[in-house]
């Protein structure tokens, strides 16, 4: 069995997409997935499958659509893949500044060309990005909220979720457990 990481997108966001955490580990425990584990309410998903990513990716986003009826964008990585999103990150944790964060932007594949040419002619502050693979590392150097690349990551347009580093630190804990 392969441990992944699965990460739903937009969902309990504003009041909208409801899924509670138990319900979905039941829903995914009755599919055949293995030890799942949520880490809090904004979907994420640790588990064993035998599925590979892209088979585990459609069951998930399958069995969501059947027992909540939404249609949520799933990213699967895998544990080593998780582990090298983790070492690759460009920039240092313990250099940040007073109000700075990095964020991983998990996409569903290799952006395009064209999509990487859009992105880097947004005006983005201060704010910094590099792509390395199918992730969009940022280091956000105000409120991330009011960050004005973060609007703009639609501009690659591969689909994918975000995750501050906090979070990315205890889901890579949970997976190496």
């Amino acid at each position: 069995m392969t441990i992944y990481a699965a990460l739903l997108r937009g969902i309990n966001v504003g009041g909208h997409n409801k899924i509670k955490m138990a319900e979905l580990r039941s829903v995914l425990e009755n599919a055949g997935c293995k030890q799942v584990q949520t880490y809090i309410q904004s979907g994420n998903v640790v588990l064993a499958s035998d599925l590979d990513a892209d088979s585990l990716r459609e069951l998930i986003e399958k069995e969501i659509s059947g027992a909540f009826g939404l249609n949520i964008p799933v990213i699967i990585r895998s544990s080593t893949d998780f582990a090298a999103i983790m070492q690759q990150c460009p920039y240092d944790e313990t250099s940040l500044q007073e109000g700075e964060s990095i964020h991983v932007s998990m996409l569903s594949g290799v952006p395009a060309a064209e999509g990487m040419e859009r992105l880097a002619a947004v005006e983005r502050g201060i704010d910094e990005y590099q792509i390395i693979g199918a992730d969009l590392y940022l280091l956000a150097r105000n409120k991330f909220n009011e960050s004005k690349l973060v609007g703009s990551l639609t501009k690659l347009g591969t689909p994918g979720t975000v995750r501050n580093w906090n979070t990315m630190k205890k889901l890579a804990s949970m997976l190496e457990d």
